[in-house]
């Protein structure tokens, strides 16, 4: 009779299934930020390269 009632109880608990539920939006959110990064990251670079060119051909003029 213990053993069904802890059974029972086990079974009507879903402290367990909130934690997976948190644990899956949270991998699925790490996941989605590391796909954005990595499809930005070689546009990113490439301005950042175009921008230095541009710089570093610009002279300062002085009186």
């Amino acid at each position: 009779m213990k053993l069904f009632n802890l059974i029972k109880t086990f079974k009507a608990d879903e402290d367990g299934a909130v934690t997976v539920d948190w644990v899956v939006l949270t991998a699925a959110i790490v996941g989605l930020g590391i796909a954005v990064l990595t499809s930005v990251s070689g546009g990113t670079k490439s301005l950042a390269n175009k921008i230095s060119s541009n710089l570093s051909t610009m002279t300062i003029m002085t009186h």
